[in-house]
C-alpha cells in the first residue's frame, strides 16, 4: 500500500499549500492512507480545532503532533471527540488528553497504525521514546501483528536521536520519520531490516523565511535588535514537504521510499 506523509503545516500559508497540492499529490500518487503533522498549524503555535477541521477536510486521514500540541486550548475537547488527531504517546502528566497512536483502517479494510513520539534532547520532560516505542511495538513487525503498516512520527531537534530510533524500530515498522526541524533532510532510504527513514520530513509553508517564521523579525533577534517584534508565521506562498513509501503487501515493511516536494524552491514544481 501507499502512504503520504507531509511534514509540519506551519500557520496560513501551510494550510494553503496543503490545499493547493495535496490533490495533485493524490493523484499523481494514489496514496491510501495520508499522515501530517499540525502542532504548528494555528499560526505557527499549536493546532487549534478549526485549523485540524480544515486539514481534515482536505482529505488528511490522521494529523499527528509534537511539543506543541497543547498551545491551544480548544484542542483538548476536540482531541478527545476526534482520535485521528494524535499527541505524543510519551507526553508527562496524568490523564494527559487524547492517544499517542490511532489505528486508521481504510476503504478496503487495510490497518495502519499511526505513532506520535516525541525526543527528549533539547525538549521539556518527556517519558522515554525508546520505551515507549518497544512498549506501543510489542507484538512485533507489521506483518506480525495483523497490521498492513506502522507509521511513527518522531518529533524531535536532534537527528542523531532520531537515527538512533530508527535503528532501534527497523525491522517492526513500515516508515519512521522525522518532524519538527521544518527542513527537509536527503536521506529517505530504506534500513537494513526494511524499515523507511528519513530525519525529517521538512514542513508544508513559506519556505522564504527562517523555518517557517518572518525572516525579517528572526534577523531582529538574531542580530539583537531592540525592540524585538512578536514571532509571526511568514505569509507568502507556501509549499509541501514530505516522503512516500509503499509497503510490501506480506510483511508490511518498504519496499519503496521517494522524498516529496512541491512548491519548494528546489523542486521542479
Amino acid at each position: 500500500m501507499k502512504i503520504l506523509f507531509l511534514g509540519d503545516v506551519f500557520g496560513r500559508s501551510g494550510r494553503v499549500a496543503v490545499r493547493r497540492y495535496l490533490p495533485q499529490l493524490r493523484a499523481e500518487y494514489a496514496p491510501e492512507v495520508v499522515i501530517i503533522n499540525a502542532e504548528n498549524s494555528n499560526h505557527g503555535f499549536g493546532v487549534s480545532e478549526k485549523t485540524a477541521t480544515e486539514l481534515f477536510g482536505y482529505g488528511v486521514d490522521v494529523l499527528t503532533g509534537g511539543n506543541h500540541s497543547w498551545d491551544c486550548s480548544d484542542i483538548i475537547p476536540f482531541i478527545q471527540r476526534n482520535p485521528n488527531l494524535i499527541r505524543p504517546a510519551n507526553t508527562v502528566g496524568n490523564n494527559v488528553p487524547g492517544a499517542g497512536s490511532y489505528l486508521h483502517e481504510t476503504a478496503d479494510g487495510k490497518r495502519v497504525l499511526v505513532v506520535n513520539i516525541l525526543c527528549r534532547l533539547f525538549m521539556n520532560d518527556v517519558e522515554n521514546p525508546f520505551k515507549t516505542l518497544d512498549e506501543l511495538l510489542a507484538e512485533g513487525a507489521p506483518g506480525l501483528a495483523g497490521l498492513d503498516a506502522v507509521v511513527v512520527d518522531c518529533h524531535g531537534e536532534a537527528n542523531s536521536e532520531k537515527r538512533a530510533l530508527g535503528h532501534f524500530v527497523d525491522g517492526r515498522v513500515s516508515l519512521i520519520v522525522g518532524t519538527h526541524t521544518h527542513v527537509p533532510t536527503s536521506d529517505a532510504h530504506i534500513m537494513p531490516a526494511g524499515s523507511g527513514y528519513m530525519s525529517d520530513a521538512g514542513m508544508c509553508g513559506d519556505y522564504n523565511s527562517v523555518i517557517g517564521i518572518d525572516k525579517e523579525i528572526s534577523l531582529d533577534r538574531f542580530l539583537g535588535r531592540i525592540p524585538r517584534p512578536r514571532m509571526r508565521p511568514a505569509e507568502g506562498e507556501g509549499g509541501v514537504s514530505g516522503v512516500l513509501i509503499e509497503t510490501n503487501p506480506t510483511s508490511g515493511l518498504c519496499q519503496n521510499i521517494t522524498a516529496v516536494h512541491r512548491g519548494c524552491p528546489w523542486s521542479a514544481s
